[in-house]
This record gives C-alpha cells, structure tokens and sequence, in this order.
C-alpha cells in the first residue's frame, strides 16, 4: 500500500483544490449540486402526480343522481351480478 494511505492522499486532494481550484469554488460546486438535487426529486414528485391523475381518469363513473365515484370494476361487478340475477 506505500507510505501514504487513502486519507493522506484525500488531505493532499483537498489541499490542492483549495490552492488551484480557490476557496468560492468548493461551495459553489456544492450549491449547485444541491440544486441540482432538489430538481430531480421536484421531478420525480411531478412525475408521480401526473401518473396518479392519468390513472385516475379513465377508472372512475360516476353513477347518476350520486355524487360519489367509484371505480369501473366495483360499478362492472354491481352490473354482472344485477345481470346475473
């Protein structure tokens, strides 16, 4: 493994960011990082909403003179078993 292990070669890392890279860098790389993470779960929430509503929209009736709704298959499985009888 030589004389140096990982953590001395992280300090030297860092050490020379700091010299070449400057003290405003670091924080700016890592606001927009964090940024940038904050987007992509907006996005996945976003994405999330859109399904629901999508999914939402084709299973629901609504039954005439009642203000509730309720799903196709419980209104389809009321119609065979009315049939049925």
């Amino acid at each position: 493994m030589g004389t140096f292990s990982i953590w001395h070669w992280l300090i030297v890392g860092a050490v020379v960011l700091l010299l070449f890279g400057g003290g405003g860098k670091i924080p700016k790389l890592m606001r927009d990082m964090g940024v940038g993470i904050n987007a992509f779960k907006k996005g996945l929430k976003e994405s999330k909403d859109d399904d629901k509503a999508e999914a939402g929209d084709g299973d629901r009736k609504t039954i005439e003179g009642d203000s509730t709704t309720v799903s196709s298959a419980t209104v389809d499985s009321k119609e065979k078993a009315s049939s049925d009888a």
